[in-house]
């Protein structure tokens, strides 16, 4: 049972977040076991020069960074946000 009293912006970041967290475990996880894969395998490349599995880590890595960049924004973009908020405030009150 979820209650009223939740602030939407706040519920919001913290459902994006939490959704991030798991895509994150899934890929750490799922990468793990992958390269595992080709260790234990004998470290095929089939003529590229490259293990198989960097696809992967590289392509969903970029996915997963996305979508944390997303989660959490770069470092004080919020911050910067207030400080604009304020600033157009303090104009609005002098009349500039």
């Amino acid at each position: 049972m979820e209650t009223t009293d939740r602030d939407p912006n706040l519920w919001r970041m913290a459902k994006a977040r939490a959704k991030f967290k798991a895509h994150l475990m899934t890929y750490l996880l799922v990468n793990a076991l992958l390269w595992a894969i080709w260790f234990l395998t004998g470290h095929h490349d089939y003529g590229t020069g490259l293990p198989w599995p960097i696809w992967s880590t590289v392509f969903w890595g970029f996915g997963v960074l996305m979508q944390g960049v997303r989660a959490y924004g770069f470092a004080g973009r919020r911050e910067w946000s207030e400080q604009e908020y304020q600033r157009l405030l303090r104009n609005k009150e002098t009349g500039q």
